[in-house]
């Protein structure tokens, strides 16, 4: 009789992590554990099991992962940021906390023999994108930048316990993620969706909250996890880093005119200095328990909703990309040579993703004209 998988997604609720959960609970053939501070926002035509753990708990998390049936595949997405995000990637102390997290899962899993493979996510910064300008594609080939980064703790924790264990590993490397996860680190989906409701509940101009015309990559969680799926029994991705974007490229300024058309909200108008002092405005945060209310929405505070996610569309249109050297651009040949040729339009992943984050009852409608 065949063993079933049982996937152990880590950081169940954040982007990654809630669109890996989505993917595997339809593949049929898994068992899903998810764990994480709290369960992930999803379909409830899924089965999956939900754990609450506190991560920086070593004894704890050796209980609670010693007492699961054997685990045969392990996606880790969890990731403890600081508020406003980008000062905690400097941070020591915070990196280290990083580190320790992932131990406190891989040690006690590699000892029980069952693991299989291992997906880890990386990202543009370790190319050291957030400490200098990058060669332009970035390259998986490329030596370690030298830099402190919680990815080289993760990676060196992973490598030691694949030799001693003998499991397979593939390490992903995405841009910027577009998903339906609330409260999370990291989804531009979020805080792009509350500023289309609530410029229309209030009235403003749908004005693009940015000077920055940088290009992006953008990554559907959606065909992250498909590359997950991929490489769990892929030997071509065994041991392997992967760079993975959608395969287009796009300027958020140039799309907002095709975004704003979709929503029907007019664009001409004084923007906001940054989407993270529009949220903090009263009435915007009074509109937004208005609109929760009348809709029924899941979370009646702007926060909860949010996460740190405004912060880092700030981060993404601000002036300080827009005066990068160079663009931080992937190059994605090796994935698509071992085989993954999944990809998305950019723009309607976009546009999906808000329509998603409807249906969960995270944003009030929106009106969707045609593509």
């Amino acid at each position: 009789m065949t063993r079933r998988n049982h996937i152990l997604i880590v950081g169940a609720s954040g982007v990654i992590g809630t669109g890996a959960v989505e993917h595997f609970t339809g593949l049929g053939g898994w068992e899903v554990t998810a764990i994480s501070r709290r369960p992930p926002v999803v379909a409830d035509d899924g089965f999956f099991s939900h754990l609450p753990l506190d991560l920086t708990d070593p004894e704890r998390c050796c209980a609670v992962i010693g007492g699961l049936r054997p685990v045969t595949h392990l996606i880790y997405a969890a990731v403890a940021e600081a508020p406003g995000l980008s000062g905690g990637w400097y941070d020591r102390e915070l990196i280290a906390a990083n580190g320790a997290m992932f131990a406190n899962v891989i040690d006690p899993l590699s000892v029980h023999g069952s693991l299989g493979h291992v997906s880890l996510l990386q990202g543009a910064k370790a190319y050291g994108a957030h400490h200098h300008p990058v060669e332009v594609p970035c390259r998986e080939d490329q030596s370690r930048d030298d830099h402190p980064n919680f990815y080289w703790l993760h990676e060196d924790r992973l490598r030691l316990r694949a030799r001693e264990a003998g499991f397979a590993f593939t390490i992903f490397r995405p841009q910027v993620l577009l998903g339906a996860a609330p409260g999370a680190a990291m989804n531009p989906v979020a805080p792009i969706g509350a500023y289309a409701a609530l410029c229309r509940e209030l009235g403003r101009p749908f004005a693009f909250p940015g000077q920055s015309a940088s290009l992006l990559e953008l990554v559907d969680t959606d065909l992250l996890a498909e590359a997950f799926a991929w490489a769990a029994t892929e030997p071509a991705a065994a041991d392997q880093t992967f760079n993975i974007t959608n395969g287009d490229i796009l300027v958020l300024a140039h799309a907002w005119p095709y975004l704003a058309e979709r929503l029907k909200l007019p664009v001409e108008g004084e923007p906001p200095s940054t989407l993270s002092a529009f949220f903090a405005e009263p009435e915007v945060q009074s509109a937004w328990r208005d609109l929760a209310e009348r809709h029924d929405l899941r979370f009646a505070e702007l926060a909860d909703l949010l996460g740190q996610s405004h912060h880092y569309v700030d981060l993404l249109l601000g002036q300080r990309l827009a005066d990068k050297a160079s663009p931080v651009l992937l190059d994605t040949i090796k994935i698509r040579r071992a085989g993954f040729h999944g990809f998305r339009d950019s723009r309607h992943s976009l546009m999906h993703w808000l329509q998603r984050m409807v249906e969960l009852g995270l944003l009030p409608p929106l009106t969707l004209g045609a593509n």
